[in-house]
């Protein structure tokens, strides 16, 4: 089962996309979105992407900050990224002790949960329902 909200989120440091060293505690002050997905360039994870995308304007506007994680590579990373036009950072966990961290753990790949986590660092909201082509707005209209 998930973390639940109140719950403090669990700091991990991390290489990106680009390979570039990622820590939750360098966002402190900022909310993050960190959305877990399964395998990147797959049908449902590259339509969340893709919303993530299309919103990351929105999201820039209100100071949030998105972090996608997922099993894979800093390679697959990289490749996904530049054929969908990411904008954000894809954090490989390819040992995957952000995943169990957060107790998502499906066996090899990631659950699909997101965390909306507060700027001091408290999850504030669990989402293990996903529309994966509206997930994006769908939590800007819940966040505000």
């Amino acid at each position: 089962m998930a973390l639940t909200a109140g719950t403090i989120a669990p700091d991990f440091t991390v290489k990106d996309t680009n390979g570039n060293t990622v820590k939750l505690s360098d966002f402190k002050g900022k909310t993050v979105v960190l959305y877990f997905y399964p395998k990147d360039d797959t049908p449902g994870c590259t339509k969340e992407a893709q919303s993530f995308r299309d919103s990351y304007d929105e999201y820039k506007g209100k100071d949030m900050v998105v972090l996608g994680v997922s099993m894979d590579d800093e390679a697959s990373h990289k490749a996904f990224t530049e054929k969908y036009g990411l904008p954000f950072q894809l954090l490989a966990d390819v040992d995957g002790a952000i995943t169990k961290a957060y107790d998502v753990d499906g066996g090899g790949y990631a659950k699909r949960v997101t965390y909306i986590i507060d700027s001091e660092g408290k999850i504030s909201q669990v989402i293990d329902k996903v529309n994966t082509a509206t997930h994006a707005q769908d939590i800007l209209a819940e966040v505000g």
